[in-house]
């Protein structure tokens, strides 16, 4: 029997979507799974199919662009989550996508949801591919951007990647994100630095830093996961919208049209100048494409 309770820090409440909230002043919420705390928080308009944000590597609910959440909360209850281990989560995090994907399944599982819709970013979107696999009837749509199929192209190299545009992060005192998720053109670098502006919207309650050993827990999985067999897709046949960039450097853009040509139900957008962070860059257009797949 699954044991779990939900908490505001403080108290012990229910879940809840206020829809009058932003994603700078949402509460953090806590519920622990049989040991384990998962940090979260939901707003957004009540009723109908939540949907469920999981995140990309070494990233916390802070990671998320406040004009994504706020965008898909409008219309959608939304519902994002620390995995296991990751920022104000507890338990070591799992080195393999497969055990992520069961520890975000007994997160909604917790919060009484029997139906969902999953945005998986990048990291977050081969959870949400292995959820889909295992638990179809748990999903009911699927957002996957910045991501890739198991064994896709470039995907076992993003640990080198990493790396190095961290170091070069540090070096030019600029956030990593900065080079790994946008272009180098000009418009590339206006629109990072935007970007990184937004993330630091919210200024009270943030999360817990990501620890080394979550990034490198999550390092292994990524390049598991780029060495494993490619799955089945044709068994995903959820309706699937894939968006990224033109030039993903972390998770080649091929991956996408790869994903778009194997799932049957698919939708692919691909923004122009624009890289791994190509919603958040494009956010003004990705925000009404993913309201209407959606609502559709």
């Amino acid at each position: 029997m699954t044991d779990h309770t939900v908490r505001n820090p403080g108290d012990i409440t229910a879940p809840r979507a206020t829809p009058d909230t932003s994603w700078t002043t949402v509460a953090n919420q806590t519920i622990s799974v049989d040991g384990t705390d998962f940090a979260y928080r939901t707003y957004g308009r009540a009723g109908g199919v939540p949907v469920v944000f999981l995140n990309h590597l070494a990233a916390n609910l802070d990671n998320w662009d406040p004009r994504v959440v706020d965008g898909i909360a409008a219309q959608h209850r939304v519902i994002v989550v620390d995995s296991t281990g990751v920022g104000g989560s507890s338990g070591a995090t799992p080195a393999t996508v497969d055990e992520m994907a069961h520890d975000v399944i007994a997160f909604i599982s917790a919060l009484g949801l029997d139906k969902v819709d999953l945005f998986g970013f990048s990291l977050g979107g081969f959870v949400a591919q292995v959820i889909a696999i295992e638990r179809p009837a748990l999903v009911r749509k699927l957002i996957l951007a910045g991501t890739g199929p198991a064994g896709g192209e470039g995907i076992d190299k993003v640990t080198r990647v990493t790396y190095a545009d961290s170091i070069a992060g540090v070096l030019t005192r600029k956030d990593p994100k900065q080079n790994l998720f946008f272009t180098r053109t000009a418009n590339g670098k206006a629109q990072a630095r935007a970007f990184i502006t937004r993330l630091g919207e919210r200024s009270t309650n943030r999360d817990k830093k990501v620890s080394l050993r979550t990034f490198q827990a999550q390092l292994r999985a990524i390049h598991t996961w780029g060495l494993t067999e490619p799955a089945d897709l044709s068994t995903i046949t959820h309706p699937v919208l894939v968006a990224n960039g033109e030039d993903d450097r972390m998770v080649p853009t091929s991956n996408s049209y790869d994903l778009a040509r194997r799932l049957p139900n698919a939708t692919l957008r691909i923004y122009s100048d624009a890289g791994h962070g190509g919603i958040f860059q494009a956010h003004e257009q990705f925000v009404p494409t993913a309201l209407e797949f959606l609502a559709a």
